[in-house]
């Protein structure tokens, strides 16, 4: 059955993209079989170097991005609102925040 519509000379390409698996396997067996220095790069041990920008700092509270500290709770806060939220918060309660950013101090 022939069909107007198709090229009959139409192939599939040869080369299609490689799973990581496939990737990963054709690289150990391309490094068997050689001596590598320290300084030659491979797919293993390629590693971006540590970044310059400063990481974000969060709001404790609400999760945006805090460009405020309290000097006395050490927490972070968003604004002004939030703020005050954070000088009303009870004794513990400002460590148990700190907890889940991993910034407490734990005392023995």
């Amino acid at each position: 059955m022939s069909k107007a519509f198709r090229n009959s000379s139409w192939k599939a390409p040869k080369n299609r993209n490689k799973n990581i698996k496939a990737i990963i396997a054709e690289e150990q067996r391309r490094l068997a079989d050689k001596d590598l220095g320290i300084d030659d790069i491979t797919y293993f041990n390629i590693d971006a170097p540590p970044s310059l920008i400063p990481s974000k700092a969060y709001c404790d509270i609400t999760g945006l991005e805090g460009k405020y500290r309290s000097p006395s709770t050490n927490l972070r806060f968003y604004n002004q609102e939030v703020a005050q939220v954070v000088r009303d918060i009870p004794p513990g309660v400002d460590q148990q925040y700190l907890e889940l950013r991993g910034a407490n101090i734990i005392l023995r």
